[in-house]
C-alpha cells in the first residue's frame, strides 16, 4: 500500500519559513518524480515544486528563489523549505508522486497525500 504523509504545516508571520515533510512508503521516491502542489480556498490545485529521478528541480515563478525541494533517499522522504513567505502562499499543501516529470510538466499523478496547511499572516 503507498502512502505520502505530510507534515510541518502551521501558521507563521509573513516574512517567515517553515519547512514541510512529505514520508513515503510503499514506492521509492528515487524512481519517481515527486512534486508538491498547492491548493488556496477557492483556487485549483496548482504545482508548486518538481524534482525528477535524476534530481533536477523546477519551480512555479512566484516561488523561485523561496522554496526548495529536496529528498533524503535514506528516509525515502520530500521536504519544501519555504522561506520569505508571503499571505498569498496560504494554502493546503500536498505531496504527490507522478510517473516522470520533464521541465515544468509532469505526467501521470499516481499518488497524493493528504495535505498540510500552511496559513501566514500579515
Amino acid at each position: 500500500q503507498v502512502q505520502l504523509v505530510e507534515s510541518g504545516g502551521g501558521s507563521v508571520q509573513a516574512g517567515g519559513s517553515l519547512r514541510l515533510s512529505c514520508v513515503v512508503s510503499g514506492i521509492s521516491i528515487s524512481n519517481r518524480c515527486m512534486a508538491w502542489f498547492r491548493q488556496a480556498p477557492a483556487k485549483e490545485r496548482a504545482v508548486v515544486a518538481l524534482s525528477d529521478s535524476a534530481g533536477y528541480t523546477h519551480y512555479a515563478d512566484s516561488m523561485e528563489g523561496r522554496f526548495t525541494i529536496s529528498k533524503d533517499y535514506a528516509k525515502n522522504t520530500l521536504y519544501l523549505q519555504m522561506n520569505s513567505l508571503k499571505p498569498e502562499d496560504t494554502a493546503m499543501y500536498y505531496c504527490a508522486a507522478a510517473r516522470r516529470c520533464v521541465g515544468g510538466d509532469y505526467y501521470g499523478v499516481d499518488y497524493w497525500g493528504t495535505g498540510t496547511l500552511v496559513t501566514i499572516s500579515s
